[in-house]
């Protein structure tokens, strides 16, 4: 396989989990992030204003992977929100780190993916995006 297959699959599976995550936090599996906030302590708003702000924040990322513009920046941000999210379910829910399905323990490949595409992407905002 050539290595723009490669990459063009490694992104198309990022924004593949993105834009699941997304929609898997409203319609798929509202309720446990809702139970997850609303036991930290959050107002019933607040739960419902955190939960939708980030699916459709996660939306987003995955419709910008798949838009293959500026894809520097894309890696940089979604770095930084993995950290964020990581470091915000660990102070909510730290025992996810040893959950089985590893809810937040496989976040750190993930990281280790995104950063080596942005290691090795050339960024042509003219490329076509596949």
């Amino acid at each position: 396989m050539k290595d723009h297959t490669l990459l063009t699959l490694a992104r198309y599976s990022l924004a593949l989990l993105w834009v699941f995550t997304g929609l898997t936090s409203i319609f798929f599996d509202y309720q446990t992030g809702y139970e997850l906030l609303i036991n930290f302590g959050f107002n019933e708003a607040i739960t419902r204003a955190l939960i939708y702000s980030g699916a459709i924040l996660d939306i987003g990322l995955g419709l910008w992977i798949l838009s293959n513009k500026k894809m520097k920046l894309c890696y940089v941000i979604q770095i930084l929100i993995i950290a964020s999210y990581t470091i915000l379910l660990t102070i909510i829910e730290p025992s996810y780190w040893l959950h089985p399905f590893g809810p937040v323990s496989k976040n750190l490949p993930i990281i280790m993916l995104i950063f080596i595409l942005h290691s090795i992407s050339d960024d042509y905002s003219g490329r076509k995006a596949l």
